[in-house]
């Protein structure tokens, strides 16, 4: 991922108004190991239930707020739909994201089951280990890269979905 600066990740938002995202909290940004992400994701300390992922889709930095579900998964195992890492089920939340636009206006929101931390590129670098498959982890660590990258993508694209 290419670095991101405070005014691209405030400009890149699509699903929240400008009042929203200037207030929006960041993460320290030098400390983000960019080329380790393939996208940018955080929780907000001061309203915990509120998340961002920012990435870049078509050489622009494109993001949107999520909102984190209060209900909590029961004991077992979950599946995060972006990176697709079977994990206990507490470490995985349903998040929604109010459409962009008209729609979101009218209250239509989209949702997924995700990392509740928001960390799956690095989740994705620390569950790959090499098999007799696929003996090399820095291919098996680009290919989820790339699966995750494709369903943060199409995720977007729903959220966008409607937005006029």
């Amino acid at each position: 991922m290419r670095p991101l600066t405070e005014t691209d990740i405030r400009a890149a938002i699509i699903n929240a108004s400008a009042d929203e995202t200037s207030r929006m909290p960041l993460p320290g940004l030098h400390e983000v190991l960019w080329d380790q992400r393939e996208y940018l994701g955080w929780r907000d300390p001061q309203a915990p239930h509120r998340g961002y992922l920012v990435f870049w889709r078509d050489d622009r930095p494109l993001g949107i707020t999520v909102r984190a579900s209060e209900a909590r998964m029961g004991a077992g195992s979950a599946m995060c739909s972006l990176c697709q890492t079977l994990q206990p089920a507490d470490q995985v939340r349903m998040f929604s994201a109010p459409r962009a636009g008209a729609a979101g206006e009218r209250g239509n929101s989209v949702g997924t089951y995700i990392c509740a931390d928001l960390a799956c590129s690095i989740l994705i670098r620390l569950a790959a280990p090499p098999t007799q498959w696929r003996p090399d982890a820095d291919a098996a660590i680009a290919e989820r890269a790339a699966g995750l990258t494709e369903r943060l993508s199409s995720f977007t694209r729903r959220v966008l979905q409607d937005a006029a």
